[in-house]
C-alpha cells in the first residue's frame, strides 16, 4: 500500500512524497518536490496522487525478503514438481468406492483412469502416465498385460460391478435391460471373433463385434459379453441371461429389450425357461386381425389400449400426438429424398427393398422407378402408435414406463462410444480386443457412479465438464531447505473444480 506523506523540512517548505511500508519499515518511493504556499502543496499532493495510481498499474518497485524467499523457493522446481492429480483425486476415489481397488494389478487401475480422463490409444496411454502420474511403462508392458487381462480379471470386474449396482438399487434387481451394440475395426481383415455381418451403422465391409450389455434400473452395469460379428442379434438374449443369472444368482427378473430381440423363437424361449418380458412391438408385422383391431381404435394423447395375442401374451399400443408429428416429419422428409433421387436418376432396381423409406418405391415396366403414394399415405395410420409385447400382470402403464427405462442402456451404449471412445478399436488380437473392453466396462461403471452423484448433489456440471476439468487439477511437490522434508499440496482451485472436489470428498 502506498501513501501520500508531507514532510516539514527546517528550511519551513514542506516535501510532498509517496512512501510504502514494507517489512514494517516506511521507504520513500518518490518525492514530488517542496513547497511553501498552500496552493504550492495542494499542487504536488495533486501529482503524488497520480504517481501512485501510476506505480500501482505497474510492478512493484522494491522485492522484500519475503518476495526473495518465494522467488528462491520456485526457482529450485522443475516440470517434474508439478502433477496433474485430478484424475486420481476424481476418478481413482469413485473406483476405489466401487471395490475396483480390490484387484490388485495397478497397470489395470492405470488404464481405467486413463479411459476415463483422456480416452486414447494404448500408446498414447503410456504418454499419459508418464507425463501426468509420473509412471513411465513401456507399451510392450501393456499389451502382454492385455493378453491376460480378460481371462484373468474379467470374472472380477462383472461381480464388483454387479455387486455396486445392487448396492445402488437396494438390492432390488426385478427388472433388467438388455440390448446389443456393433463395434467395427479400422482393419479390414476379418478372423475368429471380428467377422463381416450386418452393420446397424452401414459399415458392412468393415470387420466387427456385438457386445451384449445388460443394466439394472437407471442404467447401472450388471455385465456383458462379447459375440461375433456374424452373430444374429436374436440368439444372443437367452444364453446371455442364462449365464449372467448363474453367476449372479438372480432370481428371474422380467427381461426388457427393443424390438431387433423380439421373434417367436425368442418369445417362446423366454417363456418356457420362466421369464417374464417386456419387448417393443414391430405393430405393422401383427396379423391382419390385430391390426385392423387397432387402427379402429380412435386414440388421443396418452391413450392405451392393449390386445391378446394368445393366452399368455398381450400386446399394448400407446399413441403420443408427439410421436405422430415426429412419425409424419420423417417420413415426408424420406419421401422429399426418394422424389430427389428418382428426378436425378439415381436410383436403380437395386434400391427396390424394404429398408427404411424405400418401401416406398416401385418398379414399373422394365426401368421405370415411381414412388408408391398409395403406400406412403396408408402409413400415416400408423404415425404416433408405439407397441410393446409382454407376458407379465403388471398393467399397462407399468409396462409401459419399464419400457421408456429403456433409454438408459442406450444412453449407456453412448456414453461408452462418445465419452470413452470404445470404438473404433485398433487391435487385432481376440484377447486383446477383450481386454479393452473388460476396461471400458470397468470405466462405465465409474463413469456412472460420478453420474448419480453429481445428480444426487444436484451440481450444474454435466459429465463431460467434470471430465475436462480434472485435467488441470494440479498438485505441487517442493523440498523444504533446511529440514529436507517433502512436501505435496494441492494448488488453488477454480470454482468448478473446488465444487467437484467437495462432492467427491462429501461422497467417497
Amino acid at each position: 500500500m502506498m501513501y501520500i506523506r508531507k514532510k516539514k523540512n527546517s528550511s519551513g517548505s514542506l516535501s510532498v512524497q509517496v512512501i510504502q511500508k514494507i517489512d514494517g519499515k516506511y521507504k520513500v518511493v518518490k518525492t514530488l518536490g517542496c513547497a511553501t504556499t498552500q496552493h504550492e502543496i495542494e499542487k504536488l499532493v495533486h501529482k503524488a496522487k497520480h504517481e501512485i495510481l501510476k506505480l500501482q498499474a505497474q510492478p512493484q518497485l522494491f522485492v522484500s525478503e519475503n518476495d526473495i524467499v518465494v522467488d528462491q523457493a520456485f526457482s529450485l522446481l522443475d516440470n517434474t514438481s508439478i502433477q496433474t492429480v485430478g484424475p486420481e483425486i476424481v476418478f481413482g476415489k469413485i473406483y476405489d468406492y466401487i471395490g475396483f481397488n480390490t484387484i490388485k494389478e495397478d497397470l489395470f487401475r492405470h488404464l481405467v483412469i486413463a479411459r476415463l480422463a483422456f480416452p486414447l490409444s494404448k500408446l498414447k496411454t503410456t504418454e499419459y502416465l508418464y507425463r501426468f502420474q509420473g509412471t513411465y511403462i513401456k507399451i510392450d508392458a501393456i499389451y502382454r498385460f492385455l493378453d491376460k487381462l480378460n481371462d484373468k480379471l474379467k470374472d472380477q470386474v462383472e461381480q464388483i460391478s454387479f455387486e455396486h449396482t445392487k448396492r445402488v438399487l437396494n438390492g432390488n434387481i426385478s427388472v433388467v435391460f438388455y440390448d446389443m451394440t456393433t463395434l467395427y475395426f479400422e482393419a479390414s481383415d476379418e478372423d475368429d471373433l471380428r467377422k463381416t455381418g450386418f452393420s446397424k451403422d452401414g459399415k458392412h465391409q468393415s470387420p466387427q463385434i456385438f457386445i451384449g450389455l445388460l443394466v439394472g434400473m437407471g442404467g447401472y452395469a450388471i455385465g456383458y459379453d462379447i459375440f461375433e460379428g456374424n452373430t444374429y442379434e436374436g440368439h444372443t438374449l437367452l444364453p446371455f441371461l442364462k449365464k449372467v443369472s448363474e453367476k449372479f444368482n438372480l432370481n428371474k427378473p422380467i427381461v426388457v429389450a427393443d424390438a431387433g430381440l423380439l421373434s417367436n423363437d425368442n418369445i417362446l424361449a423366454l417363456e418356457q425357461n420362466g421369464y417374464e418380458y417386456i419387448l417393443g412391438a414391430r405393430i405393422k408385422n401383427e396379423s391382419e386381425l390385430i391390426k385392423k383391431q387397432i387402427l379402429s381404435v380412435q386414440f388421443i394423447n396418452g391413450g392405451v389400449k392393449s390386445f391378446k395375442k394368445n393366452k399368455t401374451t398381450r400386446l399394448i399400443i400407446n399413441y403420443s400426438d408427439t410421436r405422430a408429428r415426429k412419425d409424419a416429419y420423417n417420413r415426408n422428409r424420406g419421401l422429399m429424398r426418394l422424389e430427389k433421387q428418382i428426378k436425378r436418376g439415381r436410383l436403380t432396381k437395386s434400391n427396390i427393398n424394404n429398408r427404411g423409406y424405400n418401401k416406398y418405391l416401385k418398379l414399373e415396366g422394365e426401368i421405370n422407378i415411381t414412388v408408391d403414394y398409395e403406400k406412403y399415405n396408408t402409413d400415416s395410420h400408423w404415425d404416433g402408435l408405439k407397441g410393446y409385447v409382454t407376458n407379465t400382470h403388471l398393467k399397462d402403464i407399468d409396462v409401459i414406463e419399464n419400457y421408456k427405462n429403456l433409454w438408459q442402456i442406450e444412453k449407456a451404449f453412448r456414453m461408452s462410444k462418445t465419452d470413452l471412445r470404445i470404438r473404433p478399436i485398433y487391435h487385432r488380437l481376440r484377447n486383446r480386443i477383450e481386454a479393452h473392453i473388460c476396461v471400458s466396462f470397468a470405466a462405465y461403471s465409474v463413469y456412472k457412479e460420478l453420474e448419480r452423484v453429481l445428480k444426487k448433489e444436484k451440481s450444474n456440471l454435466s459429465l463431460n465438464k467434470a471430465s475436462e476439468i480434472t485435467h488441470n487439477m494440479y498438485q505441487i511437490t517442493y523440498t523444504l531447505p533446511e529440514s529436507k522434508h517433502t512436501k505435496s499440496k494441492l494448488l488453488k482451485m477454480d470454482s468448478d473444480q473446488s465444487e467437484l472436489y467437495q462432492i467427491i470428498n462429501k461422497n467417497f
